[in-house]
């Protein structure tokens, strides 16, 4: 089982109603302790694959093995970006963690 925690970045990314519902299941999911379809990208940073839409993505970040911290997300075509910026905010939050 999982704990979910969201950066305010993540809050305010997603406008889309159909997606949004989508991912709130999928959340639900990962709270029980099952991830399903996720890629590890680099260092903590993973991400989950929607088929919806433009083909959204959640960019997350798994901490002592209970916490997930919902980083950003974004979309197929933003892809390169998106990963950029949640590779940042876990980093952010690491380093806010050691201090």
């Amino acid at each position: 089982m999982y704990q979910i925690s969201q950066t305010p970045q993540f809050v305010k990314w997603l406008k889309d109603i159909r997606a949004k519902a989508a991912i709130v299941l999928r959340l639900k999911s990962i709270e029980a302790g099952n991830l399903g379809d996720f890629k590890q990208l680099e260092n903590s940073v993973a991400e989950l694959r929607f088929h919806i839409g433009p083909g959204y993505r959640v960019y997350f970040s798994r901490r002592n093995q209970k916490l997930i911290l919902l980083l950003a997300g974004g979309d197929k075509s933003t892809q390169a970006k998106d990963i950029a910026r949640a590779l940042k905010l876990a980093k952010e939050y690491v380093d806010e963690q050691d201090h």
